[in-house]
């Protein structure tokens, strides 16, 4: 790899990682927003979800970009969208307005998130691309995780704006070091952009989301939730029916004939499920349940955090050594243990017990989350690799998204019909956990008995 690829990629995964910090920033803040808008769980969730579903979208449509236009010009579009979210979510006068910030800055980060992995894999060498997806997996894996920590510490002397203040002066430098040291790496080909599956995929996503955000609700809305779920899976069938059937798919469907793509995919589907329904059930927990302050529900997550970013590298280099189905055996067991100190936590426990199972988790987590996505993108030949990208990184953020919505509307329903009988308002929180536990030991069952093909 030349020694201007590698200052490229280097540019590119520091943009990357702010933009996919964002993604998770505003988590601890959602306690806060709740009071400061007097809005529900259920309505604060989309500053999360907004910016994972639209970063989802952007995915397969920046798939067509890549192909059709030079990275440089790309990146530089997508740092600068980036800065532009920013920059409004300071001056934001509503509710409506921050959401707005949020998904203008997801555009700018599900434009940056691909051309990473696809210069990455396009001229990295077999032999070292786990150990440089390791390095990408800093941006990928711990800027999420790191989020809630950073904003505890921030909320704890500043208003919720800082969240996006602070950040601006890092979205202005990737801006310029994009300008200055990235080349134009052409990447031009004679692709055409399916409109019909661009939007046909946005409205199923849009609509999933919905339906799944508001399941807390559905005894006074039964016909429109239900009917919004049955209309996105329709909508999500139409769209891969469409792609197989046309010459010019947004996504080629080709990718799911390697099976352990498909394996991988599927596994990190579940595993992301998880990961990012803890960041919205810990702040909760804290903050709601044990009356903490944001700090402390950040700081309860740094062990965790800073182990994420001293692993990821070393994580990389592991799956160049071992066996991938034992890296994820032995990842997925730390992370059910870890879970398990979660759901069966007591309401007057310390927040160290808190601490300490984030930390096993996150221990779990990076020695599964670099190998899973390097064996998805190394199951493919070279010319399928953006469509793999593009698929993989869009049904991450999906699961992000539908994960987050799911759990959260599991804790709604939950203290509405178990705490009149438990008489404990961390019921709903505990449920939470368990299904995160259910969702990892069904990951353990599909690598044991391979049922999308064997890993290794």
């Amino acid at each position: 790899m030349s020694r201007k690829i590698k200052l490229s990629l280097a540019v590119m995964v520091f943009g990357t990682f702010f933009g996919l910090l964002c993604s998770t920033l505003m988590n601890t803040a959602l306690p806060t927003l709740m009071r400061v808008y007097h809005i529900d769980i259920t309505q604060v969730q989309w500053v999360t979800n907004s910016y994972m579903l639209v970063n989802a979208l952007m995915i397969p449509f920046s798939a067509y970009l890549i192909k059709r236009y030079p990275f440089r010009p790309l990146f530089l579009l997508a740092a600068t969208i980036f800065l532009g979210g920013t920059v409004l979510g300071i001056f934001a006068p509503s509710y409506a307005a921050l959401l707005l910030a949020r998904i203008i800055q997801a555009l700018g980060t599900g434009m940056m998130m691909p051309l990473v992995n696809v210069l990455a894999m396009t001229y990295a060498p077999r032999e070292r691309q786990g150990e440089l997806m390791g390095l990408i997996g800093l941006a990928f894996n711990f800027s999420p995780i790191i989020g809630p920590t950073l904003s505890g510490a921030i909320l704890n002397h500043f208003s919720w704006r800082y969240l996006f203040i602070l950040v601006v002066p890092f979205a202005l430098l990737t801006v310029l070091l994009s300008w200055l040291f990235l080349p134009t790496i052409t990447k031009r080909s004679a692709v055409h952009l399916n409109y019909t599956g661009l939007v046909t995929i946005s409205f199923s996503l849009l609509l999933l989301l919905w339906g799944f955000s508001n399941i807390s609700n559905f005894a006074q809305h039964p016909r429109l939730i239900l009917g919004a779920v049955c209309l996105g899976i329709l909508l999500c069938w139409a769209f891969v029916r469409t792609q197989t059937e046309t010459d010019h798919p947004l996504i080629s469907m080709g990718i799911f004939h390697y099976r352990a793509f498909n394996q991988a995919t599927l596994l990190n589907v579940l595993i992301i499920t998880t990961m990012y329904g803890n960041t919205i059930l810990l702040p909760l927990l804290i903050q709601n349940i044990m009356h903490q302050s944001p700090l402390v529900s950040g700081m309860a997550l740094l062990p965790g955090a800073c182990l994420t970013g001293v692993l990821s590298p070393i994580s990389g280099r592991l799956f160049d050594k071992f066996s991938m189905k034992k890296l994820v055996t032995i990842g997925l067991i730390i992370d059910c243990l870890g879970t398990v100190m979660q759901a069966f936590f007591d309401a007057n426990g310390s927040v160290w017990m808190v601490t300490g199972g984030q930390t096993v988790r996150q221990l779990g987590l990076v020695l599964m989350l670099i190998p899973i996505q390097t064996q998805a993108l190394a199951a493919l030949p070279q010319h399928q690799i953006p469509d793999g990208v593009a698929t993989f990184n869009t049904l991450r953020q999906v699961a992000a998204a539908l994960g987050t919505a799911v759990i959260t509307a599991v804790v709604t329903i939950s203290d509405r019909f178990l705490e009149r009988y438990t008489g404990s308002a961390l019921i709903g929180i505990q449920v939470g956990f368990i299904l995160c536990l259910v969702l990892l030991l069904i990951c353990l069952v599909i690598v044991r008995r391979g049922h999308l093909g064997e890993l290794e």
